[in-house]
């Protein structure tokens, strides 16, 4: 049961405790302080930030999920269906809490939406693939 469970929710769940435990700032602020710095060989500097690393993260969490969609077992219905709720929501909390309002939480539902469309369309390729149409009509 636990193939179910879509892990785009992991990221979801951890930029829902940093916007719910970041006090009066909102999540904007904690998300955007950042963490350390990476020294380049250019000399320039790069510094990452808990956005940055959230959303590395969910890039993988995305490509594993990618690889779960291509499955075509009944447990990946189920998962498009959780992913499909998850969307809205991820939705839900974009459009209607401010505290969600910020281009790192909007690029992860872009990410659970990609999940959806990906789930849906390689089940359907895959379906099509199943069933074997005769062109030349009933004999």
């Amino acid at each position: 049961m636990f193939a179910a469970v879509p892990l785009l929710a992991l990221p979801v769940l951890i930029y829902n405790l940093i916007a719910f435990t970041s006090g009066h700032d909102g999540a904007g602020a904690a998300m955007t302080n950042p963490l350390f710095t990476i020294h380049m060989p250019t000399s320039a500097a790069w510094v990452v930030t808990l956005s940055d690393l959230l959303l590395a993260a969910s890039l993988v969490v995305l490509f594993v999920e990618l690889l779960k969609s291509t499955t075509s077992r009944r447990i990946a219905i189920i998962n498009h269906s959780l992913s499909m709720i998850l969307f809205i929501i991820c939705l839900i909390e974009f459009l209607l809490a401010p505290v969600f309002a910020t281009s790192t939480f909007f690029l992860i539902t872009v990410m659970v939406l990609l999940d959806v469309l990906a789930g849906f369309i390689v089940t359907i390729v895959s379906a099509r693939r199943d069933i074997d149409f005769d062109p030349t009509g009933p004999h």
